[in-house]
């Protein structure tokens, strides 16, 4: 199997799971939107991004997937099933669209787009995205406040993903102070090596 990555959110993300799951992949670092690259990684992702996981006889793309059949290839339960898959996916579902979604746009415009723009950070983008967090941060706090895991008192899939944007949530001004709980998960989950560095190794 083959994993194409690159350092991005989406990506670490994967990357982490493999590595978390010792899933005996191959980990190549891809470029796929640079020109060279983007004809030949179009075979393999019409969407021309990463990650994407191939196997001899499948594609997936998208981090949500490839999680799902590394636990499955790997007959682990980081990937919750039965009573807890509804959880599992509601967290899910609310990482992309409120958590994650907000975050993304203080990693955008304050990490990325310096390397890309020559434009100042949009303050109404940004000024919305706190907005957004005002309201969504503190159900996760509360949450996190009772639990030290989000999803069957274990850690879970659902804590990777809800935590994508954490490791980078410093760097991109993130207004993360007065979420306590928030802070202390995203410690126990630096403490997991493969969460912490999961490029440690790779080219």
């Amino acid at each position: 199997m083959k994993l194409y990555y690159s350092r991005n959110l989406n990506p670490r993300v994967a990357v982490a799971v493999a590595r978390h799951l010792n899933s005996p992949v191959d980990y190549i670092a891809a470029s796929p939107r640079a020109p060279a690259h983007e004809a030949a990684f179009h075979t393999i992702n019409p969407n021309t991004l990463v990650p994407v996981l191939v196997e001899a006889d499948r594609t997936l793309w998208e981090t949500d997937a490839i999680a799902c059949r590394l636990s499955a290839l790997a007959g682990s339960d980081f990937w919750p099933g039965a009573e807890q898959a509804a959880e599992l996916q509601m967290w899910l579902s609310w990482s992309a669209h409120h958590f994650t979604a907000a975050g993304g746009v203080f990693y955008f415009e304050n990490l990325i787009r310096p390397h890309i723009m020559s434009r100042p950070a949009d303050d109404a983008a940004l000024a919305e995205a706190a907005s957004s967090l005002d309201r969504f941060a503190p159900v996760l706090d509360n949450v996190l406040a009772e639990r030290d895991w989000l999803v069957g008192g274990r850690l879970s899939y659902a804590d990777f993903r809800v935590a994508t944007i954490m490791p980078f949530a410093a760097a991109a001004d993130m207004p993360l102070a007065p979420y306590r709980h928030i802070r202390r998960w995203a410690d126990r989950l630096n403490e997991l090596s493969a969460w912490r560095d999961p490029f440690e190794g790779l080219a």
